[in-house]
């Protein structure tokens, strides 16, 4: 057995303290999004355990031990002459600004799932076998709409839809547009709500996801041009589509190609395809960084279950990259094929036929 080198283990260490506290302070930050502490802290200023308690109708002992983890963790701030404490603009826009172009609270609720998930994924190691989408925890559909949506709101109209040849001027003329594995509808009711003349339906397979969307579009107004069907990306009906969009879900598909080649087949003879997919470079050791650390690690225990629980069972993952995008996409049956733009989680891509 090689040497171990005091200094490497000692940074090591310190490197794995730091994983466990944040491990350990997941369940925290779940704790005080639902219970509104964070919000409450936003609001309040500067506070105490017992004046946090009282306004968010919790426990005092509770919270008091609660404010010293987000403390230790760096998650709040404590003054310790007068024993208050507070959140910075930074750690306000993270856990309490909902649907801002930084929150983050979301993600916990993927982080719970991944967590109450872990023997159906342990057991799929074993046989091989996929996990699909619709056997997650409830709390993974939660929380990916709650942590998409921050981008979404902050690009999707603003800059994805513009950076596609003439998209927004088909869409402020008028077109019908289908967006496929919508889940709960963040991104068709931003896009219904942005484009009155356009006509927008939402495909996914999993029933629950699309009541909720429903709901939301009756909520945003946009239910009487924006609606929402229970369809698979390779059957959804239709045909002469301007626009079709994927929103982070290509990769989740047993047989992507498929979905391509019904894609070609749904849109019009000058639609688009916009297929938004993590970012990710082509090599492995490209994507060896925080981002990618995420990314492999929902593949690992969502995106590569779902897919391999599905016919064919490509399994993409969630850092394919463009260039194997791209071979999907041409198989599909697409002449043109290229990246609009992208974001440090993003790429956003642009296929015609």
């Amino acid at each position: 057995m090689t040497a171990i080198d005091p200094a490497k283990l000692q940074q090591f260490m310190g490197k794995m303290l730091g994983d466990m506290g944040a491990a350990m302070g997941a369940a925290l930050v779940l704790i005080g999004d639902r219970l509104g502490l964070y919000k409450a802290m936003a609001a309040a200023g500067p506070v105490t355990s017992v004046e946090l308690a009282k306004r968010t109708g919790t426990a005092e002992r509770y919270v008091r031990e609660w404010l010293a983890a987000q403390a230790a963790a760096g998650y709040a701030q404590y003054d310790a002459v007068s024993g208050r404490y507070s959140l910075s603009p930074e750690q306000a826009a993270v856990f309490a600004e909902e649907g801002g172009p930084v929150f983050l609270a979301g993600a916990y609720d993927v982080i719970a799932a991944t967590l109450r998930d872990e023997p159906k994924i342990t057991e799929a190691f074993r046989s091989g076998k996929g996990v699909g989408w619709h056997e997650h925890d409830v709390c993974l559909f939660r929380g990916t709409e709650r942590f998409f949506r921050s981008g979404y709101n902050q690009h999707l109209v603003k800059e994805w839809l513009p950076a596609l040849e003439g998209v927004v001027a088909t869409l402020e003329r008028g077109t019908e547009v289908a967006d496929v594995g919508c889940g709960h509808g963040a991104t068709t009711v931003l896009m219904a709500e942005a484009f009155p003349n356009s006509r927008f339906v939402g495909f996914d397979y999993h029933p629950p996801s699309i009541e909720r969307a429903r709901e939301a579009a009756a909520a945003a107004g946009v239910a009487g041009r924006c609606r929402f069907e229970v369809a698979t990306a390779k059957e959804y009906p239709g045909r002469g589509y301007g626009l079709v969009t994927f929103f982070d879900c290509l990769h989740d598909m047993g047989d992507p190609v498929g979905a391509a080649r019904h894609v070609r087949e749904s849109l019009a003879a000058d639609g688009t395809w916009m297929i938004v997919e993590p970012f990710a470079h082509d090599h492995l050791h490209e994507n060896l960084n925080p981002v990618g650390r995420i990314y492999y690690a929902a593949s690992t225990m969502i995106c590569t279950p779902a897919s391999l629980s599905q016919e064919v069972g490509l399994g993409l993952g969630a850092q394919a990259g463009e260039a194997r995008l791209k071979d999907v996409v041409a198989k599909g049956g697409f002449g043109r094929f290229r990246r609009a733009t992208e974001t440090p989680f993003n790429l956003v891509l642009e296929a015609r036929p």
